[in-house]
């Protein structure tokens, strides 16, 4: 196997096992709940897992931005700016996050407001933001780390450090419930205290990094042929905020539409949409190998090792592509029983399989322009397609629900908004690198 080929799989993988755990956060909470003997228990998580989420995907930037310019300083040997970056990203982080808590009051009114749940279920969401609030500065701190740590070309801290917030959040939220009786307080609190966990045990490894002695704290041949200024760090992450708005856009749009089909149709969407969820668990890990290394070799002058990398990193894509396509298509219903023993939904989502089935190949050109976009902070050229392709989405869902059945319509716009996405960053990537 190539050297360029042991990198990626060195930093993919452990980044793979990271994006599989997150969601066990919150699929823990709701096992517990489920036992709590009340389905508002479990409405009430979900409803507040969701406000939680997209906050937090929001800002992603903290995660996104640093990665990219802390890898290129890396390439560089510039290991004072790989300081400094960390300590303006946590910077931004806690001022983000501070704002959060010090509004807390109106942005729960707004985010019940937009969601209207029932008076129930509104006063245990009430109860389980007004804890888990608290953890928004171990958040987006946790953030900024790990975007760093993947900076720094590490991607095992981070899969360490979720396989440890998993662990803490289990036992935690059992003790307060099943040992101290608590209901979904209990189940808040455990939340919180494997984020805090997790941001406390990410800090102990940055330090480990920046100890004395060690290469992050030499200076460095590369220091000053480029200073990074706090407007280049605002401009990245601010296009990335901006592109972060669109994919938003078009997530909840596609979740409000297939509501608005009707309840069985909505089931089908979110049953078909897990095909899509565990493609982007396993390449978003491709994604975040493409920006530690492009960042890197761009940051050092590379730029045939670059192109080299990046035909290397399109390669694992099309065997990912092979992989999962033949799994969906192969496994067909009885990959859908898996997820779901309703039958009548499951033979709803025949007449649409077909489109999950289009999203690895689709997807897959996006996934790993992403990564090199970040990489190389060309994060200009990821907000105009991302934009381009989100509004390719609505004017043809707007468009063709007047000629076809709108929940076909809904998958297709979807499938040209992932695969335009890819085919804009391929041209926009040859007049940036010129290849």
């Amino acid at each position: 196997m190539r050297k360029i080929d042991k990198d990626i799989l060195r930093l993919a993988i452990p980044s793979i096992v990271s994006n599989i755990t997150v969601p066990l956060l919150g699929l823990v909470d709701l096992a517990i709940v489920g036992h709590m003997g009340s389905e508002q228990y479990i409405a009430a998580i979900a409803v507040g897992g969701m406000i939680f989420n997209v906050i937090y995907w929001l800002f992603g930037f903290l995660r996104m931005g640093t990665s990219g310019m802390t890898s290129q300083a890396l390439g560089r040997e510039d290991y004072a700016s790989v300081r400094m970056l960390l300590r303006r990203s946590l910077y931004v982080s806690v001022v983000i996050a501070m704002t959060f808590v010090i509004l807390q009051l109106p942005l729960r009114w707004l985010a019940l407001f937009i969601i209207s749940p029932s008076p129930q279920i509104h006063s245990l969401v009430t109860t389980y933001y007004n804890i888990v609030i608290w953890g928004a500065p171990a958040m987006l701190g946790l953030y900024s780390l790990n975007g760093w740590f993947v900076g720094i070309q590490t991607t095992k801290i981070p899969m360490m450090v979720a396989i440890w917030q998993n662990i803490i959040n289990i036992f935690a939220s059992l003790f307060f419930v099943f040992g101290l009786g608590m209901h979904i307080e209990g189940v808040a609190l455990g939340t919180l205290i494997a984020q805090w966990s997790g941001f406390l045990l990410a800090m102990w490894f940055a330090q480990r990094r920046l100890r004395p002695g060690t290469v992050l704290r030499e200076n460095g041949r590369g220091e000053g042929k480029k200073k990074v200024t706090w407007s280049d760090f605002f401009v990245v992450n601010r296009d990335i905020f901006l592109r972060t708005l669109c994919l938003v856009a078009v997530n909840l749009f596609f979740t409000s539409a297939g509501a608005r089909q009707g309840d069985m149709m909505l089931a089908v969407n979110t049953l078909l949409l897990t095909f899509f969820t565990l493609f982007s668990y396993v390449m978003d890990g491709f994604a975040f190998a493409g920006e530690a290394l492009s960042g890197k070799l761009y940051g050092a002058g590379d730029h045939s090792g670059l192109r080299a990398m990046i035909r290397r990193l399109f390669i694992w894509g099309g065997v990912m592509v092979v992989g999962f396509t033949m799994v969906y298509v192969l496994g067909g219903n009885g990959f859908l029983g898996l997820l779901t023993d309703d039958q009548d939904v499951i033979a709803a989502s025949d007449a649409y399989f077909v489109w999950a089935c289009m999203v690895p190949v689709a997807g897959v050109t996006a996934f790993v322009y992403d990564g090199i976009f970040i990489g190389i902070t060309a994060t200009r050229g990821m907000l105009l397609s991302s934009f381009a392709a989100t509004l390719m989405f609505f004017v043809f869902f707007f468009i063709g629900i007047r000629l076809y059945h709108p929940n076909h319509i809904l998958w297709m716009a979807f499938i040209i908004y992932l695969a335009s996405r890819g085919v804009m960053q391929y041209f926009i990537m040859k007049l940036q690198l010129k290849y």
